[in-house]
């Protein structure tokens, strides 16, 4: 009798558990359903590369046999950095394609636009690419986690380094007008309190404006001795350029969003760019201190295979992989319960997971109450032909 009343237990647990699934728009047996917005076109369209990796590796997943017996269905759009546009491609994706849940869409002001849509429609939105810091209000947002490191914490960690290498120097920020480069700002504000109006000069530009030049003469004229870019590669390239056609020499940093080879320093021109500064929690596939790093290696013959003919300097592809890991990481911990209320759950319970491209001392852990990938990161100077890491992994909330 007892052993019949568990056969009936599991039964029916089985049958809840398989309801459970039913349920959830974009599963069946054999897939699960994703999607994404990229700015495949438009003014960001270099950062669409991560787009691009996050699809070359969920391609190697699917290969390998999926996940727990499941393909993933990745389904991508371009919003191109869009805001009708994103909003657009958001719905279609929430109503038409009826996906599991979105994952990776990439843009802070697309991400703005839509994060309250998504929330009210009970749908996973995770490790978004964009480090805003109220995208990680999780009573707000409890859908949400991000997938770029904090804007307030690498804004702080500019902020610091400044002022202890140049600690009279005037300061200088070109920023996006958006949530992205107020963030920066913010960051600032916060750390620099009373000083700020006396220390710093900000001025912002639109993604709409054809170029910066005018921002970075006007801000080389204020006479301050430090200058910060916050914004996305198209931007930072064109400060670069301006900067060193000037014969403006400040102390000059660059956020991580725009810290890729390919998209920020060939564009802006390498020996133009000697000893810019910016925070990265990647390694760079083609600096030769990695060459015999097994994750090195191992991305070197991923890349060769799922991304052939793209430049495997660009660190949005590097990105990309990584946030296909993360996915990889977040179903395994699903299992077979797909529900959407357990794959929030798993997304902000990864512990210490360490990515074959990441710099060693950054591991990535969510929580209940953190919602960001990474809470690290390290500094790096660009010598000429490479980014060179200096000082100590860097943690959010440190002094």
């Amino acid at each position: 009798m007892f052993g019949r009343t568990m056969i009936v237990a599991t039964l029916a647990a089985s049958i809840a558990g398989a309801a459970a699934r039913a349920e959830t728009p974009g599963v069946t047996e054999s897939e699960v359903k994703i999607g994404a917005t990229f700015p495949f076109s438009g003014p960001a369209s270099p950062l669409s590369n991560t787009g691009k990796g996050l699809i070359a590796y969920v391609n190697s997943i699917n290969e390998r046999g999926g996940i727990n017996g499941r393909k993933i269905n990745l389904i991508t759009y371009d919003d191109a950095y869009s805001l009708p546009k994103t909003v657009e491609q958001t719905r279609k994706l929430v109503e038409s394609d009826e996906v599991a849940f979105l994952f990776g869409p990439l843009g802070t002001p697309g991400i703005s636009a839509t994060i309250k849509y998504v929330n009210a429609k009970k749908v996973p939105h995770l490790f978004v690419v964009s480090g805003v810091t109220k995208f990680t209000n999780f009573a707000e947002f409890p859908m949400t986690t991000t997938g770029l490191p904090s804007y307030d914490t690498e804004g702080r960690i500019y902020a610091k380094y400044i002022t202890q290498s140049r600690p009279d120097a005037k300061i200088a920020i070109l920023y996006q007008n958006d949530d992205l480069g107020k963030d920066f700002v913010n960051a600032f504000k916060a750390y620099l309190k009373d000083d700020f109006d006396k220390k710093v000069v900000v001025s912002s530009y639109e993604v709409t404006e054809p170029t910066i030049d005018s921002h970075v003469v006007s801000l080389k004229a204020s006479g301050a001795e430090a200058f910060l870019v916050a914004g996305t590669p198209k931007f930072a390239a064109q400060a670069i350029k301006k900067t060193d056609e000037i014969g403006w020499k400040p102390l000059f940093l660059i956020n991580f969003v725009s810290s890729s080879v390919s998209s920020t320093i060939v564009p802006a021109g390498p020996e133009k760019a000697i000893g810019i500064i910016a925070a990265t929690i990647t390694k760079d596939p083609n600096d030769k201190k990695w060459a015999d790093h097994p994750g090195i290696k191992w991305y070197r013959d991923h890349f060769a295979k799922y991304l052939p003919g793209a430049d495997i300097g660009d660190a949005n592809y590097v990105f990309g992989t990584q946030q296909g890991q993360i996915l990889e990481q977040l179903l395994k911990q699903c299992g077979n319960d797909l529900s959407r209320e357990n794959i929030v759950k798993q997304s902000r319970s990864i512990r210490g997971l360490s990515l074959p491209t990441v710099i060693p001392g950054i591991t990535i852990n969510t929580g209940p109450e953190n919602s960001m990938a990474y809470t690290q990161l390290q500094l790096q100077r660009w010598s000429g032909s490479s980014w060179e890491q200096f000082g100590d992994v860097l943690i959010a909330g440190q002094k």
